[in-house]
């Protein structure tokens, strides 16, 4: 059975023909330039940056209209998207640098669609997330429910605000990160007393 997700013109979504291509090549020798051109239709000319060697895969779920791209749009850009909301067309993605421990660490978020019909899409890749953030309305008990409960740290934000929306990423960042390099005997970090102390000490610097 062939599942297909309308889109704009009648253009369709077909998961059987979503693939993946990976770049490889030498340091400096244009990946990230073909890339954007092939994005943007552009080419980025000045000093060159290399590509950040350590990065990872975060995904937003949670229903359509909770605020995912809001939320994604306040931590890459910190700006509050206002108006008329456009549902997200199947997988967004953005990319940002954070330090994390003195180390960049590269994020690529992916913002995905909340409506049914793009499910089958969505689903396909969540085996390629090292993280995923399930983000819910707190006006909409349906949203609460439809992501159930995993026992996993939880945190209110607001994209409206900013209100924590950076510590949420910087925390996911920083499990990932020591994920990657501490080595196994060291005590595992525990990102929900990272994001607690965090928030203690934001609340301490804000009356200082």
């Amino acid at each position: 059975m062939e599942t297909r997700a309308a889109g704009p013109g009648g253009a369709g979504y077909n998961e059987a023909l979503l693939h993946k291509t990976i770049l490889v090549g030498d340091s400096g020798v244009g990946k990230t330039s073909l890339l954007v051109q092939f994005d943007q239709g552009k080419f980025i000319p000045g000093s060159f940056s290399a590509t950040v060697g350590i990065g990872f895969t975060v995904m937003l779920l949670g229903d359509s209209g909770v605020g995912k791209t809001c939320f994604l749009l306040q931590f890459k850009d910190g700006a509050f998207l206002s108006g008329t909301f456009i549902a997200t067309v199947g997988i967004d993605f953005r990319n940002k640098v954070v330090a994390v421990d003195g180390v960049k660490v590269k994020l690529q978020i992916w913002d995905t669609a909340g409506q049914e019909r793009f499910r089958s899409v969505t689903h396909a890749y969540y085996r390629d997330a090292q993280a995923l953030l399930l983000l819910y309305d707190i006006t909409s008990k349906m949203s609460f429910d439809n992501i159930r409960e995993y026992g996993v740290p939880f945190m209110e934000t607001s994209a409206k605000t900013g209100m924590n929306v950076e510590l949420a990423f910087l925390a996911i960042a920083k499990e990932l990160k020591q994920r990657a390099v501490q080595p196994p005997d060291e005590p595992r970090f525990q990102i929900h007393d990272y994001i607690e102390s965090q928030k203690k000490k934001s609340s301490c610097c804000a009356f200082a």
